[in-house]
Protein backbone atom coordinates (compact mmCIF):
# COMPACT_ATOMS: atom_id res chain seq x y z
CA UNK A 1 0.00 0.00 0.00
CA UNK A 2 1.29 3.50 -0.79
CA UNK A 3 2.06 5.88 1.97
CA UNK A 4 -0.58 8.70 0.36
CA UNK A 5 -3.28 5.81 0.02
CA UNK A 6 -2.29 4.51 3.71
CA UNK A 7 -2.86 8.25 5.10
CA UNK A 8 -6.39 8.88 2.90
CA UNK A 9 -7.37 5.98 4.52
CA UNK A 10 -6.51 7.21 8.22
CA UNK A 11 -8.14 10.55 7.06
CA UNK A 12 -11.33 9.09 6.40
CA UNK A 13 -11.76 6.86 8.88
CA UNK A 14 -10.87 8.87 12.04
CA UNK A 15 -10.66 12.81 10.35
CA UNK A 16 -7.69 14.42 9.96
CA UNK A 17 -6.65 15.87 13.15
CA UNK A 18 -7.65 12.18 15.24
CA UNK A 19 -5.81 10.39 13.14
CA UNK A 20 -2.74 11.92 12.95
CA UNK A 21 -2.80 11.96 16.52
CA UNK A 22 -3.14 7.97 16.56
CA UNK A 23 -0.48 7.71 14.29
CA UNK A 24 2.15 9.54 16.20
CA UNK A 25 0.98 9.02 19.80
CA UNK A 26 -0.92 5.52 19.89
CA UNK A 27 1.30 2.68 21.29
CA UNK A 28 0.12 -0.73 18.90
CA UNK A 29 0.45 -3.89 20.74
CA UNK A 30 0.54 -5.71 17.04
CA UNK A 31 3.56 -3.37 16.05
CA UNK A 32 5.60 -4.32 19.06
CA UNK A 33 4.90 -1.13 20.65
CA UNK A 34 5.54 1.10 18.34
CA UNK A 35 3.00 4.03 17.18
CA UNK A 36 1.78 3.50 13.48
CA UNK A 37 4.38 6.56 12.30
CA UNK A 38 7.18 4.58 14.31
CA UNK A 39 6.46 1.49 12.63
CA UNK A 40 6.37 2.71 8.79
CA UNK A 41 9.13 4.41 9.53
CA UNK A 42 10.79 1.42 10.29
CA UNK A 43 9.73 0.22 7.14
CA UNK A 44 6.43 -2.11 8.04
CA UNK A 45 4.18 -2.09 5.14
CA UNK A 46 1.43 0.79 6.10
CA UNK A 47 -1.09 -1.86 5.00
CA UNK A 48 0.13 -3.98 7.93
CA UNK A 49 -0.24 -0.71 9.90
CA UNK A 50 -3.69 0.08 8.69
CA UNK A 51 -5.09 -3.67 9.66
CA UNK A 52 -3.81 -2.58 13.41
CA UNK A 53 -5.38 0.32 13.77
CA UNK A 54 -8.33 -1.03 12.76
CA UNK A 55 -8.42 -3.98 14.70
CA UNK A 56 -7.41 -1.69 17.43
CA UNK A 57 -10.32 0.71 17.46
CA UNK A 58 -12.75 -1.66 16.04
CA UNK A 59 -13.07 -0.63 12.55
CA UNK A 60 -15.82 -3.06 10.78
CA UNK A 61 -13.82 -5.17 8.24
CA UNK A 62 -15.59 -4.24 5.28
CA UNK A 63 -13.56 -0.83 5.61
CA UNK A 64 -10.19 -2.99 6.35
Amino acid sequence: MRLTDFRELVHTEFGAVRGDALLTDHVLPAMDGRTGAQAIEAGIDPRDVWRALCAEFDVPRSRW
